[in-house]
C-alpha cells in the first residue's frame, strides 16, 4: 500500500470536502478520491465564455453557507398560470395579478446588470417583501407580531381570504419550532397541506413552491420535510451562492492542504481500513467516509438504505437584451411545462455572466422531453412574454440524480456511523438539499472524532440550519 491517510473520503461534492475540512481541522490527514475530473459532483458550476452555468442551481434561505455569500432575488416568487401571474413578496402590496404579455412589463434593452437593481442586496427593491399581503419575517417575535396584525386587520377587497389564509399558515409555520413540526403527524405533503389550505392554493402556489425548493412537482414528499422547507422559506429569503453553487465546493477544496483531493480516481471497494481503485491502487487508512451520491454509496455498502431520486434537466440561455423588472424567481405552476422555474440569472448574481450579458437559467423536472431544448425555449417565450428566437443555448446539463425523494417516513438525521471506522454523509443521510448535506458531514466528522477519541471542531457557518 502505497497511500496511505488517516482518512479516506470518497467523494469530492460538498459533502465529503466539508467532512475533509472538519476532519483536517482536528489534525487528521486525510486524503479526498473523486472519480470525477473535477470537484462538486451535482453543485458543480461549469464555465462556458465566462459565463458560470450551474449544473443543478440548488436555491437557498439563508444569508451565507459554508462561508460563500449569497446573492438575494427579489422578495417573494412569481407565479404563472393560465396567462396570469401573480406576485407574491410585491413591496408594500398584497397579491399582484396581471395578464400577459408579460411578467416582467416588457423585454427591456438593460444589460444583465442593470435590470432591477442587479441582483445584489441593496440593489433589490422591497427588501421586505410580502406574502399574501403580509411582510416576509425573519424573526419568532416578528411573525407574532405580524399574526397578530393579521388577524385585526380590516378586510381589503384586494386580498381573497385563501391569500390570508395562506398567509397566516406561513406565519404559523415561521413561529413554530423545527422540533414541533417535527413531532407532528406525518404523511404526504399533499395529503397534509390540503387539510389546512384550498386546493386551488396548495395546485395553484405550494406545489410549484415545493417543486422549486425541494424538486417534488408531486405533493409527495414528507409532510414533515414539506414543512421545514415552508418554515424556512416564511423566514428567510431565496438566493443562489454568489459566482455559482461550484463556488462552495471551491471554497472547501482550496481550505485543504495542497494534494489532499485526488480527481479521476474510481473507487471500487471501501472498508474500515482500505479503499481499492479502479486505476490507482489501494488506499490504506485507519477510517472510511463514503461521501457520494445515495446510489453510488449503496453500490460500496451493499445493504444501505437510499430514497429514490428526482432528476433534473438545467438549460442556460443568452439573450441580447434582459427582461425588465425584479429578478426574482418564476414558477409555473400550469401542467404539462417542460420549464418548473426560470430566473435571469444574472440579474440576480451578476458574476455569472460577462458584463452586459444576459444569463437565463431554466430548471426541467423529471426525464427530459424530447426535444427538450426547442420545447423549454417555446415555453419561456410563454413565461418572459417576448420571442426566444434570438436566444442562444449556452449549456443544457441533466442530472438523473438531483434531489433525494424525501418521501414517508422522514428522518432528518438518518445514521451516518456504519460502524467503528466506516461513515456515510451526503444530502441522503438528512433533508436532501446541500445544507442537509453539510449538517450530514459534521455529524460524520463529529462521529469518526468520537470513535478516535478526538474532540470535534466547530461547524461552518451556516451548517446549523436546516433547509
Amino acid at each position: 500500500m502505497l497511500n496511505k491517510a488517516d482518512v479516506v473520503v470518497v467523494g469530492a461534492g460538498i459533502a465529503g470536502l466539508a467532512t475533509a475540512h472538519q476532519l483536517t481541522e482536528a489534525g487528521l490527514s486525510v486524503t479526498v478520491l473523486e472519480a470525477e475530473q473535477q470537484v462538486g459532483g451535482r453543485m458543480a458550476t461549469d464555465t462556458v465564455d465566462g459565463f458560470r452555468l450551474d449544473r443543478v442551481g440548488p436555491l437557498f434561505t439563508t444569508p451565507e453557507v459554508a462561508g460563500v455569500r449569497l446573492r438575494p432575488l427579489a422578495p417573494g416568487v412569481l407565479v404563472h398560470s393560465d396567462g396570469r401571474y401573480a406576485r407574491w413578496g410585491a413591496p408594500h402590496a398584497p397579491w399582484s395579478t396581471t395578464r400577459r404579455p408579460s411578467p416582467h412589463a416588457s423585454w427591456g434593452t438593460a444589460s444583465a446588470g442593470s435590470a432591477g437593481g442587479a441582483g445584489g442586496a441593496g440593489g433589490v427593491r422591497g427588501a421586505g417583501g410580502a406574502w399574501g399581503g403580509v411582510p416576509a419575517v425573519r424573526g419568532v417575535e416578528a411573525a407574532r407580531g405580524m399574526a397578530r396584525a393579521l388577524a385585526g386587520a380590516p378586510r381589503n377587497p384586494a386580498v381573497s381570504l385563501d391569500q390570508a389564509r395562506l398567509g397566516a399558515s406561513l406565519v404559523r409555520l415561521a413561529t413554530t419550532p423545527t422540533q414541533r413540526l417535527l413531532t407532528r403527524t406525518e404523511r404526504t405533503a399533499r395529503e397534509a397541506l390540503l387539510a389546512r389550505l384550498p386546493a386551488r392554493t396548495v395546485q395553484g402556489v405550494l406545489r410549484p413552491l415545493l417543486a422549486a425548493l425541494l424538486g417534488d412537482a408531486d405533493l409527495t414528499t414528507s409532510s414533515r420535510r414539506a414543512d421545514l422547507a415552508l418554515r424556512s422559506f416564511a423566514r428567510g429569503r431565496l438566493g443562489v451562492p454568489e459566482g455559482g453553487s461550484g463556488a462552495l465546493v471551491e471554497r472547501l477544496a482550496a481550505a485543504l492542504p495542497p494534494g489532499s483531493v485526488r480527481t479521476g480516481v474510481r473507487v471500487t471497494e471501501a472498508s474500515i481500513s482500505r479503499v481499492t481503485t479502479a486505476e490507482h491502487g489501494v488506499f490504506g487508512c485507519r477510517s472510511v467516509v463514503l461521501a457520494t451520491g445515495g446510489r453510488t454509496a449503496a453500490e460500496l455498502l451493499p445493504g444501505l438504505r437510499v430514497p429514490e431520486y428526482v432528476g433534473t434537466t438545467v438549460l442556460h440561455h443568452t439573450a441580447p437584451a434582459a427582461p425588465a423588472g425584479d429578478p426574482v424567481l418564476l414558477l409555473e405552476s400550469d401542467p404539462g411545462g417542460p420549464v418548473a422555474h426560470t430566473a435571469v440569472m444574472s440579474a440576480v448574481d451578476p458574476t455569472r455572466a460577462p458584463d452586459g450579458r444576459v444569463l437565463i437559467t431554466s430548471t426541467v423536472l423529471g426525464p427530459p422531453p424530447d426535444d427538450t431544448e426547442r420545447r423549454v425555449r417555446k415555453h419561456l417565450a410563454t413565461l418572459y412574454g417576448g420571442s426566444t428566437d434570438d436566444w442562444e443555448l449556452l449549456g443544457l446539463h441533466h442530472t438523473p440524480c438531483a434531489f433525494p425523494a424525501m418521501r414517508p417516513p422522514f428522518d432528518p438525521e438518518r445514521p451516518v456511523r456504519v460502524l467503528s471506522g466506516l461513515y456515510v454523509c451526503g444530502d441522503h443521510r438528512a433533508t436532501g438539499t446541500p445544507v442537509g448535506a453539510l449538517s450530514s458531514a459534521r455529524r460524520a466528522a463529529a462521529a469518526l472524532l468520537a470513535d478516535l477519541g478526538i474532540r470535534p471542531t466547530a461547524p461552518e457557518p451556516g451548517e446549523r440550519r436546516a433547509a
